[in-house]
Formats: structure tokens, sequence, C-alpha cells
């Protein structure tokens, strides 16, 4: 018999005043965008990083946050509802618009975001590419958040774990069996590896060649994912698809062509620094 780790006993709501509650998954929603709009505000400060100024200005992220929430929110449904569970919501078509009820696909909510950069970029006449680096480069903060929220929630478990997995846990809704704090493990892969990566290509200077982070990101993240879900139990509705693989791995297989494609032409282009000129007196 392993030797279990006791889950911890969560409430999911983290605050309740009356009728008002908020649950742990919305604050890191929330926490994920406003530290990762901090972390940007301190990007742009840095005209180091960037070889000059930076091509997005403070006031411009300070708008931006509004844009990319709705893009998180409206793709994350968006990409829950067509790829995990489409059958149901076609039956339940108003159970769509009950967020509160859980569902969201990070792939989703990643199209959205990518909608937003696009959208407000062209808006704003600046660069889609480092736009696209700036949000990336902020993103590991908020799947750290959201994943440790999915461990609060106990969701998303893992697969059985046997005798050789010392820190195995059985989940409350998770079934007799111990399994996987796969949650843990995204958590580490997606937030923690996935944000010190970038931020060390950040200090060495990837952000003067516009699509560098944007599409280590997409890779890197993808290749993460695609580890995570050997561990974690596929969605009850879909199950294994071809092969075992899972809707996770089938939808972060794309973004590991995309991202390297990015990475090449970002590494063609060479770094790209502005020079401030100064008036002859």
């Amino acid at each position: 018999m392993p030797l279990l780790i006791a889950f911890p006993t969560f409430d999911p709501v983290a605050i309740a005043i009356g009728p008002i509650v908020i649950r742990w998954y919305a604050l890191a929603y929330i926490g994920g965008i406003v530290l990762g709009w901090i972390y940007a505000r301190a990007l742009i400060k840095h005209d180091k990083l960037w070889g000059g100024p930076a091509p997005v200005t403070l006031p411009q992220i300070d708008d931006f946050i509004l844009w990319v929430t709705i893009g998180i929110i409206l793709g994350g449904r968006t990409g829950y509802v067509l790829f995990y569970n489409l059958p149901f919501f076609i039956q339940h078509p108003a159970e769509i618009f009950e967020l509160w009820k859980g569902g969201m696909s990070f792939h989703g909510g990643f199209l959205g975001c990518v909608a937003a950069v696009m959208l407000f970029a062209r808006k704003n006449h600046i660069s889609i590419l480092s736009l696209g680096d700036i949000t990336t480069g902020v993103a590991p903060i908020g799947l750290l958040l959201v994943r440790l929220a999915n461990f609060i929630n106990s969701e998303l478990w893992g697969r059985p774990a046997d005798s050789s997995v010392p820190w195995a846990m059985v989940f409350p809704n998770g079934g007799p069996l111990p399994r996987h704090p796969s949650q843990l493990y995204e958590a580490g892969l997606e937030g923690i590896v996935l944000f010190l990566i970038l931020a060390l290509m950040i200090r060495a200077g990837a952000l003067k060649r516009p699509g560098l982070i944007l599409g280590s990101f997409i890779a890197i993240y993808a290749v993460a994912r695609i580890v995570g879900e050997f561990f974690r139990e596929p969605d009850p509705q879909l199950g294994f698809l071809w092969g075992g693989l899972t809707m996770g791995m089938l939808l972060s297989v794309p973004m590991i062509v995309a991202g390297i494609i990015l990475i090449v032409l970002a590494w063609r282009r060479g770094p790209h620094t502005q020079q401030v000129s100064q008036a002859t007196p």
C-alpha cells in the first residue's frame, strides 16, 4: 500500500459576504491578470531590454488589459464548449453562459488572446509581435495561479498512481484510487519553469527580436502540456482519443509547429535596435 499524502481540505469559496461569493478560481484569473499587468509595465519601463524605447507605451498596456481579459474569457469558454463538451451544450445552450460552474479551455483562451493582440495592435498601430511577446512573457503567472486553483477545487486530477509515487493523493471527488496531483505538475511546468525560461530569455535580450518570446512560449507550453497530459486523467466526456492521445495533446501539437516557425523567423530577422537621434545644435 503506497504512502499517501492526505488531500488538504480547501473551501473553493475564498470570500463570502451575504449573497456575494468569490471563488479561488475567479481570484486566480484576476490575480494572474493583475500581476501580469504589473510585470508587463516593468518590462516596458526597461528600455535596455528592447534596445531602445519599448514599442508599447504604458498607457497602451493599461488599455490593453481590458481587451485581453475579454479575449481570455470569451476564448476560454468558447474553446471549452467546442473542444471538450459540444454535445452537452447543444442540448443545454443556456449553460454556455454559466461561467461560475467552471469550464475553460487554455487553447481557446490563447486564441482569444491572439485575437485581442491582433485587434488592439492594429487599432493602435503597434507591433503585433512585440505586444504578443509582452502578453506571453507574463502569461505563466496566470497559468500558475489557475493550476493551483484547479488543485484547490479538486478538479482535473491525475491518473491513478502506483506505489512508486509516494506523493499520490486520494481526491475527494476522484474515487478511492490514489492519483497523481497533476494540477501541481502543470503548475510547475506551465507556470514556474516556463516563467523562468522566458524571464532568462528576456534578460538575455530576446525582446529585441520581435516574436521570439511569443514563439518560445507557444512551443514550450505545448511541450509542457503534452508532458502533463501523460499524468492527467482525460475529461470523462471525451476519454482517450486516437492512439491513446488526449484532447489536450492533440491541440498542443500544432502549437509546437507554430512556435518553432515564429522562433526561426524571429531569429532570422536578427536583433532590432532603436537608435535615438540627436539633433545638431
